[in-house]
């Protein structure tokens, strides 16, 4: 059982799932954790030959919608010849996204750095003849964005690895440990120069379901990229041996046990590029999720798939762009806060300011009339709508002079003061918030 201090007196006991048992101490890590946990919005990029015809990533080989010769053709349509890294990282920062994650080498096995371990790459294997992480990591760091890198574990077309389709495998690693030994030191090596060439902010793993943590030599990999540089931070897919966990598109409904955690979600149905899928979530939509995630205490890794020449589509340059303007109307509710009150004091998102005495209410939808917040035992000093500045007044309703319950706080909340996506409140307290968790009656 973990006990976790969420704001000021409030004190949450979580189990923690079997999957999820983190091996790391919250303790050791905690100070460079500290710029994940503040950073709230990352953007994800899936970018490889997949986008070149526009099928799934790695998995449409691999579950034979193609076959693997006809995926690996891919590699002569990769061109990037409309690739402008500085223009993807000026996006991703107007989006108010504090760090990336980027596809350095998905399952398919193909590096978008010029490797020295084979030559599936897209410097030597792709019309783009280059080397495509290199300009987008100076270019992230230029507009001071933390810069991640995804690395699969696996490697699916590596003549060493054992998996390859999902209904066969190449051998037993129990009958060719040498073979296996061959891939670890192939695939450690190539992590070596990710480490090197990028030195990661943050590693975002894959792929370690396929393997035990003794077959991966997750510690050996954990101290050797630690060791090069100790503030680097590790995803929860490395058998465990990661610094927060990753739920990946499935949105949680209670608050993730992890210390740190991060939602990782596509903008449509698909991580990469693929013309057919244009279930678009709105930016509405994915702004009521980040809020979501933020008043949980986690992060959102929203993802987009740029195609084949380096471009970004319009629909996805659009939400980044409308999440950006929202973000930027409403930073300080947003970025470096902590998360909120518990379900069942405000039926909405919540965070906390880093000393717990200012709390801020986010509304989802066109709210008219009066919201209401129950259980708060503060006095409030004043309430202000973030991004508009005007004042509101508040009502108490219900509350008895002889019970230390608190009444219920009522707001009047103006049609005209509303935001096009979802109106925050600012509700400043005498003191770091406290909360009645009990169940009413004569005695509280």
């Amino acid at each position: 059982m973990k006990r976790i201090v969420v704001a000021g007196a409030m004190v949450l006991h979580f189990m923690m799932p079997a999957r999820a048992q983190q091996k790391t101490s919250p303790e050791e890590i905690k100070s460079k954790m500290q710029w994940f946990a503040d950073a709230k919005l990352g953007i994800f990029i899936h970018w490889g030959i997949y986008s070149v015809n526009g099928i799934d990533e790695s998995w449409s080989f691999h579950n034979k919608k193609i076959s693997h010769a006809d995926y690996m053709a891919q590699l002569k349509g990769f061109t990037a010849d409309k690739y402008d890294p500085q223009a993807w990282a000026d996006l991703i920062k107007e989006s108010g996204a504090r760090y990336a994650v980027i596809t350095t080498k998905h399952h398919d096995g193909v590096a978008l750095w010029d490797t020295k371990f084979n030559k599936l790459s897209t410097a030597k294997s792709t019309p783009a003849k280059r080397d495509v992480l290199t300009p987008f990591f100076a270019a992230l760091r230029k507009d001071g964005i933390k810069a991640g890198a995804y690395f699969s574990l696996l490697d699916w077309t590596s003549p060493d690895y054992p998996g390859f389709l999902k209904d066969s495998s190449r051998y037993k690693i129990s009958e060719q440990p040498q073979r296996w030994a061959k891939f670890q030191a192939f695939y450690q090596g190539q992590m070596a120069e990710v480490m090197k060439q990028f030195n990661p902010d943050l590693w975002w793993f894959d792929g370690d379901w396929e393997r035990s943590a003794d077959e991966w030599q997750a510690v050996k990999v954990r101290n050797m990229l630690t060791t090069f540089n100790p503030n680097t931070i590790i995803n929860g897919r490395l058998t465990g041996y990661g610094d927060y966990d990753t739920p990946e598109q499935n949105f949680p409904v209670e608050r993730p046990h992890y210390n740190w955690w991060e939602l990782c979600m596509t903008i449509n149905n698909n991580w990469g590029w693929q013309p057919q899928d244009t279930n678009w979530k709105t930016p509405y939509e994915i702004i009521t999720i980040f809020a979501d995630a933020i008043s949980n205490g986690g992060n959102m890794l929203l993802d987009i798939g740029p195609k084949a020449d380096g471009t970004i589509p319009p629909e996805q340059v659009n939400v980044l762009k409308e999440l950006g303007k929202w973000n930027k109307k409403h930073e300080k509710a947003i970025f470096s806060t902590l998360g909120g009150i518990p379900q069942g004091h405000f039926y909405g998102p919540t965070t906390l300011s880093k000393d717990s005495s200012t709390l801020y209410l986010f509304l989802p939808g066109k709210v008219t009339g009066e919201i209401m917040v129950k259980g708060l035992d503060n006095k409030i000093q004043d309430i202000t709508v973030v991004g508009n500045g005007t004042k509101l007044q508040h009502k108490i309703v219900g509350k008895i002079s002889w019970s230390p319950v608190p009444g219920l706080v009522y707001i009047t909340v103006p049609a005209n003061v509303q935001d096009e996506y979802m109106t925050v409140l600012e509700l400043k307290l005498d003191k770091p918030v406290k909360l009645y968790r009990g169940k009413g009656g004569l005695n509280g």
